[in-house]
């Protein structure tokens, strides 16, 4: 993917300074094009980013240290493919958020990046086998009408939806809350790197960043931005989940949450939803007809 000599400049920013854009909206309305990026002062730097100068100085200190590093052909020897903001790549439902990424980095088929028709399924990590049987229900009408898998490649439920993907011939969308040097959970690495050949895994971190507790819930928001529709199988009253949910109501997302027996805990979540106004979802043929008639 050819990129533009601001864009490689963002690259080399943001791999010292992984951060949304929206923290970077002081440094473009006085640099568009970043032309400026290595001659600031660290006082300057820190008053257009509005960070400490100590901070200011360590990003100065490691973009001159990291000057000469060809990021675009780092990338790519690695299969990754960086989509900054100003790219056509980047998907314009992510340009609406409040804190879109800087850039995104890709592993996989791009082109679903392109598709029309995203459905986001997520839930708890401790999902039982009920969540499994009521994607056998939703997943294949999607699938037929080539909707997009969108989910997080967590434990449990994540991992079920990424799997009905794959067994019903459709195609699904991993976002990462790490970079791609790093998959998390280890016991997904084998489902990753399946996703990573005929399906894509992306994440706004550069590829050294860990997972850590903060970049989950940032991760939520991504899963949302791409998606037309969120659809909750299991979840707990306060969870992960409902961050979700929460960023796609901010998005203005239609929301479905699969009804559950009284008796589970995991039920309280999607219950909840549908008693707040949630549709409530057993098969997918519902999303299908709603996006149709919506569309």
């Amino acid at each position: 993917m050819e990129l533009t000599d601001a864009e490689r400049r963002l690259l080399a920013l943001h791999y010292v300074f992984p951060v949304p854009l929206n923290k970077l909206n002081g440094l473009y309305e006085i640099d568009p094009n970043l032309e400026k990026l290595y001659v600031y002062k660290a006082n300057e730097l820190a008053h257009i980013l509005r960070i400490s100068v100590s901070k200011a100085i360590q990003i100065k200190d490691n973009l001159h240290r990291n000057a000469d590093t060809p990021y675009d052909e780092l990338y790519e020897r690695n299969a990754i493919t960086p989509i900054p903001f100003s790219n056509p790549l980047y998907p314009d439902q992510l340009r609406i958020l409040i804190d879109p990424p800087a850039v995104l980095y890709a592993k996989g088929d791009t082109t679903l990046l392109t598709k029309k028709f995203n459905v986001a399924i997520i839930g708890s990590r401790k999902a039982t086998v009920y969540s499994k049987k009521a994607m056998a229900l939703i997943v294949p009408p999607l699938v037929e009408n080539e909707a997009v898998i969108v989910s997080g490649l967590a434990t449990g439920a994540d991992t079920m939806a990424h799997e009905a993907a794959l067994e019903y011939g459709g195609k699904t969308i991993a976002v990462l809350g790490h970079g791609l040097f790093h998959l998390y959970p280890k016991e997904n690495r084998a489902l990753a790197e399946k996703i990573a050949v005929n399906h894509l895994l992306i994440t706004e971190y550069p590829p050294y960043v860990n997972p850590e507790r903060w970049t989950f819930p940032m991760r939520n928001r991504i899963i949302s931005g791409l998606s037309d529709v969120v659809v909750v199988t299991e979840s707990a009253d306060k969870s992960g989940t409902m961050s979700t949910v929460e960023h796609a109501l901010d998005h203005g997302k239609d929301i479905y949450a699969v009804p559950g027996p009284i008796t589970s805990l995991l039920s309280a979540g999607p219950n909840k939803l549908i008693e707040e106004g949630a549709k409530p979802l057993w098969n997918g043929f519902q999303i299908v007809g709603a996006l149709v008639f919506n569309g």
